[in-house]
């Protein structure tokens, strides 16, 4: 039974964000909603849920269908509330006045621990945000849940959680989720949208799958856009030999069926349509300096601490060699950005535990992005950190995805992807041969993440890493580092670990 249908939706904000939309969702679908950054997708769910009108087309529910939209971020007016506060407003005041455990049934479901719930919203983390948002909309009992990034700032425990309450506690319930994690994706969707600005595309299959489909499907329609246009140019040239064949013969039926293949000719070209080009959120681009150096760095058993002293864990004697790609593995707070922290320090002050080769040169970027900011805009953030000119800086920013207009505008007012990719075009500007990136991925679309994967493998860079993204460090990591206890443990497979974390009942 269909719940929701869209017929030839579409949305136009400057340019198409979509067009010609068709859609249905019914009981049972786990739709997966794919896009570059800033290309529709949370546009569509707002309009969907009722929240923002369509340029064109039509939206038509199941009667009395309740809707549940879960936004990225949390409104400025719940900010101060403490988290069970904000969860129980969601409700209308006479049900909130009478049903409050309902509120607790939505914690209790999300596995949110007591000590958070009387804390204020704005004091949490951004994954505990997430879940309060989820609670929010999962507390008013919808029919259809629309849910836009629920992974951002989770770590793999807390995903592991989420993929779970999918598959039990909202099993009944179908879901359209906006997201760029492609191993949650094939986890816990069933159907995949690839939005586009003229031809989106629906599979009955979870998101690696339909990638794959869509790929055949993008070069069908290449191949027929080919022929099309190789027909059309057939068509005109048996036209002209018949033109030039009726006039010297005046033959009245030669120049009429001339006429009627230039008319075939012209429909087929007018039906032509090219195959999609995906229209690039800007360009990741590396550089790998290189140095002879074997050992890149090495460490003698390093402490890891918190920052009042407390002991995390010991190293022990381990190296870093020129090509490797290292991932830290280990769960919230058990000190992998602070190992990436105290080596990235070590690069350019004595340490005598840690110690870099003369060759190495740092490429340093961690969660928080705070490598960008020192500047003030992005302009200015290339040509006062590198010798580059102003003419040269504005190229290479517009290849990074960013207008004129962004480039001389407030960092702050960048989106998380565009903030992302000017730090990944600043290390590049620094010429490094050793990386040291914690989640790098955070912001990026699955286009950015699937450059900067190309980027470290063709490079041949060595890095140092932390990711909670499971496709990403299988297809970049060579070498994996996992903190057990007090201790740092090479591991030959992160698998093990993934498969613990996401059982894990944090």
């Amino acid at each position: 039974m269909s719940l929701l249908t869209a017929r030839a939706l579409g949305i136009i904000l400057g340019t198409p964000l979509f067009s010609g939309l068709d859609l249905v969702i019914a009981k049972g679908d786990r739709v997966g909603l794919v896009a570059a950054n800033g290309r529709g997708k949370s546009t569509l769910l707002r309009c969907l849920a009722g929240k923002s009108e369509p340029t064109s087309g039509e939206i038509t529910t199941a009667r009395g269908l309740r809707i549940g939209l879960v936004t990225q971020d949390v409104p400025d007016d719940l900010l101060d509330k403490p988290l069970y506060d904000a969860v129980l407003s969601a409700l209308p005041d006479e049900q909130a006045e009478y049903e409050s455990w309902r509120v607790d049934i939505a914690l209790d479901d999300l596995s949110v621990p007591a000590e958070l719930r009387s804390r204020p919203l704005g004091a949490l983390s951004g994954g505990w945000q997430r879940v309060a948002l989820l609670a929010r909309t999962w507390v008013t009992e919808p029919d259809l849940l629309l849910v836009d990034e629920p992974t951002n700032h989770l770590d793999l425990s807390r995903i592991g959680l989420l993929q779970r309450w999918f598959e039990t506690t909202a099993r009944d319930v179908p879901v359209l989720v906006a997201s760029h994690d492609r191993a949650f994706l094939d986890a816990a969707t069933n159907r995949t949208l690839f939005l586009r600005p003229e031809t989106s595309r629906y599979f009955a299959l979870p998101y690696s799958r339909a990638r794959d489909a869509l790929e055949e499907a993008d070069a069908a329609d290449a191949r027929k856009f080919e022929n099309d246009l190789r027909k059309a140019d057939q068509l005109r040239r048996q036209a002209a030999k018949l033109k030039n064949i009726g006039i010297n013969s005046g033959s009245d039926l030669l120049v009429n069926k001339t006429k009627q293949l230039n008319e075939r000719a012209e429909k087929l070209e007018e039906a032509a349509r090219p195959a999609h080009q995906e229209r690039s959120a800007g360009v990741i681009k590396l550089s790998n300096a290189g140095t002879h150096a074997k050992a890149l760095v090495a460490l003698d058993d390093a402490e890891v601490t918190t920052p009042d002293g407390q002991l995390l864990f010991k190293t022990g004697k381990i190296w870093i060699n020129r090509g490797d790609r290292v991932v830290v593995l280990g769960g919230n707070g058990t000190g992998k950005s602070q190992l990436l922290e105290r080596v990235a320090a070590a690069m350019t002050r004595d340490d005598a535990d840690i110690r870099p080769a003369a060759t190495a040169v740092l490429g340093h970027a961690d969660q928080g992005l705070t490598n960008i900011d020192a500047f003030a805009t992005p302009i200015e953030a290339i040509t006062h950190s590198s010798d580059v000119g102003d003419q040269r800086a504005r190229g290479l920013l517009a290849g990074a995805g960013m207008s004129i207009d962004l480039q001389s505008s407030k960092i702050a007012a960048l989106s998380g992807g565009q903030r992302a990719r000017l730090a990944m075009l600043l290390l590049r500007l620094r010429t490094p041969n050793f990386y040291v990136l914690d989640e790098p991925t955070n912001h990026l679309d699955i286009d950015g993440q699937e450059m900067l994967e190309d980027e470290l493998c063709e490079q041949g860079a060595s890095c140092l890493l932390v990711s909670h993204d499971r496709t990403f460090v299988r297809n970049v990591g060579t070498r994996f580092w996992e903190i057990r206890g007090k201790r740092l443990v090479e591991v030959e497979d992160p698998e093990p670990f993934f498969e613990a974390a996401l059982r894990a009942q944090s």
